[in-house]
């Protein structure tokens, strides 16, 4: 579980009944306009710049502030380490704390709060376009390089375990459905998620697929009764981009807390189901807390991030891009 002071709560709650009806669903959905991030796309322009979500500068949200993972932050000019893969083959956890840590900084210098890593789905197909970006086929070493990248990586970012769950084939995941029963799914394909869980990762990303007939999205056995009830998770969830959900009042029903990049499903209609009933209002509120939390403007982490898991957005990167070059050398030819 995350660490949430009593202080970071008491003004988390605050902010949250200072927010209009329209600001909270606001919160729900990513702020980058849809047509915007393909045609940035088109051109890697998404990597290059931050991508927002969960701003209200009247209240002064910063919000979050996405980059992606997970063999080196996708921003501007940045160490390319060996992919998850390769550094597992290693068996070095304390080296893969390094990297989180290296990456970690590299975000914050780009402007980031929150990387698009680790990636913990079980490698079962080489055609899975992921393949290099997990730590292997064995729950029991995916879940502490995980973990290990989390503890690195969340001194100065927040990481985002993905892709919840049973995400390993490319082709068709969009649209195959995953038939798993439920004692091999838990112990086969579920336990690494829970050791990052456990280590307290701020986000966890839903997959593009099914899990026995329900889209992971807006899956609640998977979203809601397993990770946020009985693993305790208290971070928030998030859509994997453009199409990870295809209902959203179902989604934030089922225990989604974040529509990435856009607003494409999560939109006036969950207002509206709210006003008619479909939608409780108690569940929007969850979402929107478990996205001003870690948004806080109450402080941000020293060079050592021992201040707290506040991950606010840095006013300058110059000192953070000088004074960490070396080491984030060193962990690259290390990890190589």
């Amino acid at each position: 579980m995350t660490t949430v002071t009593p202080e970071i709560e008491a003004r988390a709650q605050q902010l949250l009944r200072g927010l209009t009806p329209a600001e909270k669903f606001r919160l729900l959905a990513g702020e980058q306009g849809l047509h915007d991030f393909m045609l940035g796309a088109a051109d890697r322009a998404a990597e290059r710049h931050p991508q927002p979500a969960a701003t209200v500068p009247r209240l002064g949200l910063t919000g979050l502030r996405f980059v992606d993972g997970p063999r080196g932050i996708a921003a501007g000019v940045s160490t390319c380490f060996p992919v998850p893969i390769a550094r597992a083959a290693a068996f070095d956890y304390r080296l893969e704390e390094r990297v989180g840590e290296a990456m970690g900084r590299e975000a914050r210098a780009h402007g980031g709060n929150w990387c698009g890593a680790p990636c913990l789905n079980l490698l079962r197909h080489p055609g899975w376009g992921r393949a290099q970006e997990t730590y292997g086929e064995n729950s029991l070493r995916i879940g502490e390089m995980g973990a290990a990248f989390t503890r690195g990586l969340q001194r100065h970012t927040m990481a985002c375990a993905k892709h919840f769950a049973c995400n390993s084939i490319e082709t068709s995941r969009f649209e195959v459905d995953v038939r798993v029963e439920p004692d091999v799914l838990e112990s086969v394909y579920l336990p690494h998620f829970r050791r990052v869980v456990d280590e307290g990762v701020a986000s966890v990303m839903s997959a593009y697929n099914s899990v026995n007939g329900e889209w992971c999205g807006q899956n609640r056995t998977l979203l809601t009764a397993i990770l946020k009830e009985r693993w305790g998770f208290d971070g928030f969830v998030v859509s994997d981009w453009i199409f990870g959900i295809r209902d959203g009042v179902q989604a934030v029903a089922a225990g989604l807390d974040l529509e990435m990049p856009a607003e494409l499903f999560v939109d006036a209609r969950a207002a509206k189901a709210v006003e008619g009933g479909l939608l409780p209002a108690a569940r929007v509120d969850d979402a929107a807390l478990r996205l001003i939390r870690p948004a806080t403007p109450l402080s941000t982490p020293s060079a050592t991030g021992t201040t707290g898991r506040r991950w606010l957005p840095l006013p300058s990167t110059a000192r953070w891009h000088g004074r960490w070059r070396l080491g984030h050398r060193a962990a690259a030819e290390r990890a190589g």
